[in-house]
């Protein structure tokens, strides 16, 4: 089995995914090496919705929240965009995450999309959220993002 902790390449990812549980990856997600929990994440991501959604949402939105590593943060919100998410689960604390990150200039593109994607969705089912979220983008100069977050502000705008 490969090490976790070096380096690994997609055809190793995709041979951990058809070979690890779910649930073991997901212990190793929790790992204190910064390089076992972002290659755990990664293969993770590989996984299928279907076992991605199986996941404790609150626990990786708590990893979310609390990580200082940008990497394991967007592989981590790549996991909760894939799973369902209804009315009566969605966490103030991290709506407001993914509103104040979206528009952070020092996040990466990745981070920044997905958090307009989950931030979007939560704000979707309450018209005053929705008012908050339309406002924040209305206030993202545009002209500062990449071009495929400028294609995604331009559709959520809309």
């Amino acid at each position: 089995m490969t090490d976790l902790a070096s380096r690994i390449g997609i055809d190793e990812v995709k041979e951990l995914a058809r070979t690890i549980p779910v649930a073991e990856l997901y212990s190793l997600m929790q790992s204190k090496d910064p390089a076992v929990s972002r290659n755990a994440a990664w293969v993770m991501t590989h996984k299928s919705n279907a076992q991605i959604a199986q996941l404790n949402q609150k626990d990786l939105i708590d990893l979310i929240l609390s990580t200082g590593d940008t990497p394991l943060r967007r592989l981590t919100l790549n996991l909760v965009e894939r799973q369902p998410m209804a009315e009566d689960e969605i966490r103030s604390d991290f709506l407001d995450f993914c509103l104040g990150h979206m528009a952070m200039m020092e996040e990466p593109p990745g981070v920044q999309s997905l958090c307009m994607k989950l931030a979007y969705r939560m704000c979707s089912y309450y018209p005053e959220l929705m008012h908050e979220f339309q406002e924040t983008l209305r206030l993202i100069h545009i002209e500062h993002y990449k071009p495929g977050l400028q294609c995604l502000i331009k559709k959520l705008r809309k």
